[in-house]
């Protein structure tokens, strides 16, 4: 993987006990992930990436919602991959879904396998946890299908919080190596090139865009 080594390090030390009960705490604070799930309308034969896909939550509930659908999953930390195929092995998904242990900036749609492109991509906050998140962004719209599309969502710049209580967030999301990538939100804010909804007190953001350079 060309990303740096130290990375893959740091998510497995994050997560080699936080798996065990990352679906149950995350629930109460990672806000809008099962609206853009709704709001993917795959067809028939569309092949997905999750990029950061964690434990598979979502590429669980994506498999039961578009179940004709071809579904990937790519995180860079091996611990959180277990407890991935556990679950998919528990939701009897695991020949509809494969995984695959690399760097987001690394993405192509070689690394499955065959290299067909994606007609979909999805970063489910992870992007506020990829050092180089443009890069990332970049890999995903080169292994897009040429009518495929990018969907993100991720913490917003929280600047609807007061002070005390949004220095508080940043500070507890830090501990977690979690950055929230205010640029990408502010930047498109201001164009007609995607589609943007911004949730209260701009705690976080949905987009979804075409391939582009970011």
């Amino acid at each position: 993987m060309s990303g740096a080594p130290e990375h893959s390090v740091l998510m497995d030390r994050v997560y080699r006990r936080q798996r065990y009960v990352y679906d149950l705490t995350r629930k109460y604070y990672l806000f809008g992930r099962d609206r853009l799930i709704r709001e993917l309308a795959l067809k028939p034969g569309d092949r997905l990436v999750e990029i950061g896909c964690g434990t598979a939550r979502n590429l669980v509930k994506i498999a039961r919602r578009y179940p004709q659908a071809r579904l990937f999953g790519l995180d860079a930390s091996q611990e959180m991959l277990k407890t991935a195929a556990e679950t998919l092995h528990r939701a009897g998904l695991q020949d509809r879904i494969t995984l695959a242990h690399a760097y987001a900036e690394d993405l192509s749609p070689a690394t499955f396998g065959p290299a067909a492109p994606f007609d979909a991509c999805v970063f489910s906050y992870s992007l506020s946890m990829i050092p180089d998140w443009r890069k990332a962004l970049n890999a995903a719209s080169g292994a897009l299908s040429p009518a495929g599309h990018i969907h993100v969502v991720d913490f917003g710049d929280l600047m609807g919080l007061p002070g005390l209580p949004r220095a508080l967030l940043l500070r507890w999301l830090a501990l977690f190596h979690v950055a929230p990538r205010v640029e990408l939100l502010q930047s498109f804010e201001h164009t007609q090139e995607v589609s943007l909804s911004v949730l209260p007190l701009r705690y976080a953001f949905l987009l979804t865009t075409g391939s582009r350079h970011f």
